[in-house]
């Protein structure tokens, strides 16, 4: 279990960090895509500039702890309005 833990938790501060260090024209998306029998979000991250997109699945944990940074939070806000 240790090592899935230790997995997401990289996967979660990747994210994390390619969120809060993108360029301008990034594009950010979360949607959740399965409510049952789990929670399951889909996060997409587009750079234009660099014809690269990243997609990652997270559970709603996963999610949570992504968004607990608040700079996150801020930008997810700012996406929304």
């Amino acid at each position: 279990m240790s090592l899935c833990v230790d997995r997401s938790d990289r996967i979660v501060d990747s994210l994390r960090m390619q969120i809060l260090e993108g360029e301008p024209d990034q594009e950010l998306r979360i949607r959740q895509i399965f409510q049952d029998p789990k929670e399951i979000f889909r996060v997409e991250i587009d750079c234009p500039d660099q014809n690269y997109q990243r997609t990652t699945l997270l559970d709603r944990d996963a999610l949570e702890e992504l968004l607990a940074t608040d700079d996150v939070r801020e930008r997810v806000i700012d996406l929304l309005d």
